[in-house]
């Protein structure tokens, strides 16, 4: 099959087919990974109680996805990738901040799912006594590079089919799991946990905002770039926020029964998220069970890889889109091997670089979708792509509000994953400090959204206008 020949140009006339409810194939295929499950223990870790946890797991995740399903209009008005949309409101030049940005959050996530693949690969199959560990990692490492880079290469046709696949074999293979194992859920011990302040409360929605889907906004018009212009804006959001989450919202919720009916299995789930859960299970589904594993994470690796290819070519890189998402791919094998085989204690302070570099991108977010709200017209396709067109070279203001919305954010936030990173939180002190009550509920995330929010809608309201009128 031949890859995708489209980059980062406007799709033609003839391409732009479909329907809107194709969106919900590669968003629930994305979103569908067996770490929901684990996320249920980590929602009960903000101690509060199962009912707060599954209200936070729905409001958190719905909300996320919005603004994915907002961003998402961009794509269906304009026909570009998002990344360069994007160049509408931080100009040709000025875009590459946020681009560079997205690029290092692409390629890390991306290596960070197929490393989690291997590993749990290794986990689960290990458990059937005669598979050797490296062997079954191998085996996880070959199926998850390989799916992920077939998709990411070959573009957004094959991923629509793809995605549409390991949807139907993880949910059911999901479904399975849940069956087996709803034995395992003590009701009474589960609704005996006792209900948490506001501040866990809050501390885990932020957590199911940025941990489920606001990783999402930066490549959502990836995706909706091929439907025709006339498509309902409704039924855009909708199928994306529908196929998104679905799936996570009632993965969340099964894995906190789980977590609260089992303190032990909870305190194994926060040292090994997904290995952890085989312990409910007859040996003879582990198997089936470390297949579902890695095609739930691939399904997320593969969107990843695509945009950062699209992100990569944004930024000014001359080369083929199937060739840019060819070298993401590398180093994603690259960064996967010495994750997996080479580094004692890199995973975790890896994850802190990444959610460090969340800050800059939730601000990012918060811009954009009020940017494509603000709108009313359709970009000027010719201008983005012109160094002379009317949407500027260096547009200073919303870089400096996106500057403005990571200092505040970081201010707010802990992050533990690595010692280097203990410099985030130093605003902490003005609500009670970093051992205070709101210390580890991350408010800086939503900081950040309501500084890019508020901030463009008062400067660029006026610039926008000038934009469309031109």
């Amino acid at each position: 099959m031949n890859p995708e020949l489209n980059g980062t140009n406007v799709i033609s006339e003839s391409e732009r087919i479909g329907k809107a409810s194709s969106l919900f194939w590669p968003w629930c295929g994305a979103n569908v990974s067996l770490l929901a499950l684990s996320y249920g223990s980590f929602f009960l870790g903000f101690g509060i109680s199962f009912w707060q946890a599954t209200a936070a797991a729905f409001i958190g995740t719905i909300l996320s996805f919005l603004l994915v399903g907002f961003s998402s209009l961009a794509g269906k008005r304009s026909n570009a990738p998002t990344m360069v949309l994007s160049r509408a409101t931080f100009g040709i030049k000025g875009n590459i901040v946020p681009g560079l940005l997205s690029y290092l959050i692409f390629v890390g996530w991306e290596t960070v799912l197929v490393s989690l693949a291997t590993l749990a690969t290794g986990t689960i199959l290990v458990r059937l006594g005669d598979i050797d560990r490296d062997l079954a990692m191998v085996i996880g490492f070959v199926i998850a590079a390989a799916l992920t880079i077939y998709g990411g290469v070959l573009g957004h046709g094959v991923i629509m089919r793809l995605q549409k696949y390991l949807t139907l074999v993880t949910v059911a293979a999901t479904v399975a799991y849940i069956a087996l194992t709803v034995d395992s859920v003590n009701w009474s011990a589960v609704s005996a946990i006792p209900s948490g302040n506001l501040q866990g409360f809050i501390g885990a929605l932020i957590f199911g905002i940025t941990g489920i889907g606001l990783g999402w906004v930066n490549s959502a018009a990836d995706y909706s770039r091929y439907l025709p212009r006339t498509t309902s804006s409704r039924s855009v959001v909708g199928w994306t926020v529908l196929g998104a989450s679905i799936v996570p919202i009632g993965l969340v919720t099964y894995g906190a029964l789980l977590a609260g009916s089992d303190p032990k299995l909870a305190d194994a789930i926060a040292m090994d998220p997904i290995g952890a859960l085989t312990t409910l299970l007859p040996t003879w589904y582990l198997a089936i069970f470390a297949l579902i594993a890695i095609l739930g994470l691939v399904g997320g690796a593969i969107l990843d890889l695509y945009s950062s290819g699209l992100t990569l070519i944004s930024v000014g890189l001359p080369i083929k889109r199937h060739v840019a998402a060819s070298v993401d791919g590398t180093i994603m094998l690259l960064g996967t091997i010495y994750i997996v085989w080479v580094a004692d204690n890199f995973f975790f302070p890896f994850q802190g670089f990444l959610i460090t570099l969340g800050v800059p991108i939730a601000t990012w977010s918060a811009i954009f979708v009020t940017d494509v709200l603000l709108r009313r017209k359709p970009f000027v396709e010719a201008d983005l792509f012109s160094a002379s067109g009317r949407y500027g070279i260096w547009n200073w203001r919303p870089l400096v509000i996106m500057a403005i919305g990571s200092i505040v954010g970081w201010g707010f936030v802990t992050n533990t994953f690595a010692s280097w990173l203990s410099w985030q939180g130093y605003l902490l002190f003005l609500i009670g400090g970093k051992e205070g009550p709101w210390a580890f509920a991350n408010v800086g995330v939503l900081f950040a959204l309501t500084v890019g929010a508020l901030g463009h809608f008062l400067i660029s309201r006026s610039t926008i206008s000038k934009q469309e009128s031109a």
